[in-house]
């Protein structure tokens, strides 16, 4: 995804000191001028999501968010946000179809310049300790897989022609312990449903660029 204008268009004036060096100075330069761009993104409501949410905002991107929770106003203060919000969850994959369907009502037949795929979970206990690996249930496993790799390869799926049409980018959010070899399963168990689901993806999603 290209950030930056093409060398045939024209910026009025030179940036201001706060945009030298900002990657997204140009996409406000575009909003002035009455284009606008559009983003899908999973997670918003917290963490990396959120700072994502308010960085594309400020931008002058148009957010539409996904999460199972309730869009909150307060905590994601991008404009619109109640009306481009999509409340579902994400581990049910039962329930991606009318996420899409949501998703494309609201791009009304606009392209779709970027999905990024932020939501993710690793389980934890009541009192936030790890789940071992041989002990967590079978409805645990399918949860941790469902969100974080069936999810994204749906989205991108269902939302394909939109990003054709735009030439848009997908961007999956992950974790660095899904990029490292997977050791022995040992006795002190480590959190392989997170690893697992993360390799998983990364090697999906890397067949599919080439697809």
């Amino acid at each position: 995804m290209s950030l930056d204008l093409r060398n045939d268009e024209a910026v009025a004036g030179p940036p201001s000191a706060t945009d030298v060096g900002c990657p997204f100075h140009t996409d406000r330069v575009r909003i002035q001028q009455g284009e606008q761009k559009t983003l899908v993104l999973t997670g918003a409501s917290r963490g990396i999501g959120h700072a994502t949410g308010k960085l594309f905002s400020e931008a002058g991107w148009r957010i539409i968010s996904c999460a199972r929770r309730p869009f909150d106003g307060g905590r994601c203060p991008w404009e619109s946000g109640a009306d481009n919000h999509v409340q579902v969850d994400l581990s049910n994959h039962r329930m991606l179809a009318r996420a899409i369907a949501e998703v494309k009502e609201r791009l009304a037949g606009a392209p779709l310049h970027a999905l990024i795929n932020n939501a993710g979970i690793s389980p934890k206990t009541p009192n936030g300790a790890r789940l071992t690996s041989l002990t967590t249930s079978v409805e645990t496993w399918m949860r941790v897989f469902h969100l974080n790799l069936v999810a994204p390869i749906l989205l991108a799926q269902g939302l394909f022609d939109e990003l054709k049409a735009a030439t848009g980018s997908i961007v999956n959010v992950s974790q660095a312990r899904g990029c490292t070899r997977l050791p022995a399963l040992p006795m002190r168990h480590r959190k392989l449903r997170s690893r697992v689901s993360h390799a998983r993806w990364r090697t999906t999603m890397h067949r599919m660029a080439f697809a």
